[in-house]
């Protein structure tokens, strides 16, 4: 009986032909599945819509997320950059890892977490004053939003034990304009104006700080520092002639603390920085 051999490089192609149409039969059937280490295929979580709410102030933005047919049930997370920040990096995102990104995390596995979203369900965040109830944390930027200004929000949801992880969503939303219609200035407008910092410098808790440090404090990103959030208002507040039971009150949490040398978690004092961050930008309480 007469044996016939196909050539090596022609068994080699029908197998690789065979392997690439079945690859290619499974992605068409699953174009929302991926696979984990095991192995085992995941849905991708829709990604949240985005879009900006009603009641934006000079320092911050409501912001609505609005889960997609999956739902969200681990929750989600945003980050922000002012379109500004972002044109200037090239129309580049900062690494998840710079402190200057903007972010904060909505976690729907917190015990009575109003981010475990069902699908169509929505949540509004106020971006420049968050609450900070079961689930939310914020890494870096509670110091507020600049007024007058453009920002730019990317949102994607968590995966959990059966979801992957959403792509990004984008949204550009703005703070209102500038007004300083009661005669004070956010924190950031001092920056640009250094003129109007008294010459003889400013007390900061119990210690002095001479002009040139204080620009210097103004120029320094609070992200994830609460010492220095806290300094940019009490320094605006001091600068805008405010002097209240709040202003009091910073000074004393402040105490012998030397910003910019010594350091606090993110959130120190948040609820006293949001108060004197309204008393600057002129909303009332």
């Amino acid at each position: 009986m007469k044996v016939f051999k196909l050539p090596l490089i022609a068994l080699l192609t029908a197998g690789l032909f065979t392997l690439a149409f079945y690859s290619c039969k499974k992605e068409a059937l699953s174009p929302s599945l991926t696979s984990d280490a095991k192995g085992a295929s995941k849905t991708i979580v829709d990604a949240p819509l985005v879009t900006c709410g009603d009641g934006a102030t000079q320092s911050s933005i409501n912001l609505t997320i609005t889960a997609g047919a999956t739902g969200a049930p681990a929750g989600f997370s945003v980050q922000w950059m002012s379109e500004e920040d972002l044109a200037a990096n090239g129309g580049v995102w900062y690494s998840s890892d710079d402190p200057r990104l903007c972010k904060a995390s909505f976690s729907g596995n917190a015990n009575d977490s109003r981010y475990n979203l069902a699908p169509g369900a929505s949540v509004t965040l106020t971006i420049g004053d968050l609450l900070m109830d079961n689930g939310a944390s914020l890494d870096n930027c509670t110091d507020g939003l600049n007024c007058g200004t453009n920002y730019v929000f990317r949102v994607f949801a968590h995966a959990n034990s059966t979801l992957s992880k959403s792509a990004f969503t984008y949204h550009t939303c703005s703070t209102l304009a500038c007004d300083n219609s009661c005669g004070n200035h956010h924190f950031g407008y001092f920056k640009t104006h250094p003129e109007l910092i008294p010459a003889a410098g400013l007390d900061l808790g119990t210690i002095h700080y001479d002009a040139t440090t204080i620009a210097t404090i103004l120029n320094t990103g609070g992200s994830g520092d609460g010492l220095i959030i806290l300094a940019h208002q009490l320094i605006a507040a001091k600068i805008n002639g405010i002097s209240n039971e709040y202003t009091t009150n910073a000074d004393n949490a402040i105490g012998s603390l030397t910003v910019l040398a010594d350091h606090q978690a993110a959130n120190w004092q948040a609820t006293l920085s949001g108060i004197l961050n309204k008393y600057n930008n002129c909303i009332p309480l």
